[in-house]
Formats: C-alpha cells, sequence, structure tokens
C-alpha cells in the first residue's frame, strides 16, 4: 500500500467526537498510515465555555490538539472529519472550517483528497444520517473522493449499521450509549478503508 497521510479533523463540545477522533487515530496507526489529529476553532465565546462545566472540562483537556490549518488539508491524502449533530446537519464549527478553504478550492488543492465522515447526537433518530449527507454534499464541492464505509464489513452491522460513516449516541451523562469496543471495530473498518482508497488514488497519480 502507498504511503498515505491521514488527517482526522473534528469539532467536539464535550468529548465525544474528540473520543471518535482518537479511536480513529487507533486506527490509522494499526493501518500503518502518518496521522494528524486536529481541532476545528471553537466559534463560541470563550465566556460561554467556561460557564459550562462540561465543555470546559474538554476545551482544557484538549487545550493541546492543534487547530486544522489549510496546510493539514494541503498535507494529507485522507481525511476523516468528525462532528456533533446540530438539528440535521454539520455544526457550526465545523461549517465555518469548510467555509474558510475557498481559497484552497479554488487552487484546485481539494479534489481527490479522499474524506469520510463520523458523526454523534444526544438521541438514536437525532439526525445522524442527515448530517453525514449534508456534510459529503460539501465534499462533492471540493471534488472529493467520498469513501463511507458502507455495508462491507460486519463490524458496521454490530456497531448500529449505519453506512455513510460511524455514528453514536452520547447519553444524558455525557458518555456514549453504544458499546465502545463495536464502536471502535467499526471506526477501524472505516479508517482503514478510507485509507485504502487514499493509496489506491495516491498510486494512480504517479
Amino acid at each position: 500500500m502507498e504511503k498515505v497521510n491521514l488527517a482526522i479533523i473534528y469539532y467536539s463540545a464535550y468529548g465525544t467526537n474528540y473520543q471518535l477522533a482518537k479511536w480513529a487515530e487507533e486506527g490509522g496507526k494499526a493501518a500503518g498510515v502518518e496521522v494528524r489529529v486536529l481541532k476545528v476553532e471553537e466559534t463560541l465565546p470563550e465566556a460561554v465555555v467556561n460557564r459550562d462545566a462540561g465543555m470546559k472540562a474538554n476545551a482544557d483537556a484538549t487545550k493541546d490538539i492543534p487547530i486544522a490549518g489549510h496546510d493539514d488539508l494541503e498535507w494529507a491524502d485522507a481525511i476523516i472529519f468528525s462532528m456533533p449533530t446540530r438539528f440535521g446537519v454539520m455544526s457550526t464549527q465545523m461549517k465555518n472550517y469548510i467555509d474558510r478553504q475557498g481559497g484552497l478550492w479554488a487552487e484546485g488543492k481539494l479534489m481527490n483528497k479522499v474524506v469520510s465522515a463520523m458523526t454523534s447526537a444526544q438521541n438514536t433518530h437525532g439526525g445522524q444520517e442527515a448530517t453525514l449527507h449534508s456534510f459529503y454534499v460539501a465534499m462533492m464541492h471540493w471534488g472529493a473522493i467520498i469513501a463511507v464505509p458502507g455495508f462491507t464489513d460486519q463490524s458496521i452491522f454490530a456497531a448500529g449499521g449505519n453506512p455513510y460513516g460511524t455514528s453514536v449516541t452520547q447519553g444524558q451523562d455525557g458518555k456514549i450509549v453504544e458499546d465502545a469496543e463495536k464502536v471502535k471495530a467499526a471506526i477501524a473498518h472505516q479508517v482503514k478503508r478510507t485509507v485504502e482508497i487514499a493509496s489506491w488514488i495516491k498510486k494512480g497519480k504517479q
């Protein structure tokens, strides 16, 4: 397999999508690729974050995670995005990051990036699939190669059966409701599939 650079770019208010990103990092390392875990900038005022104990705890715990930049997208052959669902679409913070990539898009530097996405919501039917669908529309505008997990491995069925990307439910206690090992296995397969396709694309460019 061609050597692949994998960027895992996430937004997480309370830590759920940070956890998904960390599991994706494990999957990337297991697949033998170069990995960067990056967060997008918080758009909420610091005073708002500091008033919410859960958000403040997550901000403190992830303060050393680098902010995703334009150069990270140029570097990456494959990108795994992870974000919470907000009324059935991606979070404002992730949308803000995507919207600021117009320069790279205009230069043709986002085409043929291999992308896949994960998401979370606070209830089982909270818009996870709609969020992934709408996110992939933006990726179509990039000219990216969308690599969904599909039903290509038993782990997808075991983790809840979302063929568009791994999705989880965050309980009232802030923890992921689904079995962690099953989710990790589904993410590992999603990452492996994404970087494998990126490897094919990269080899074809040579």
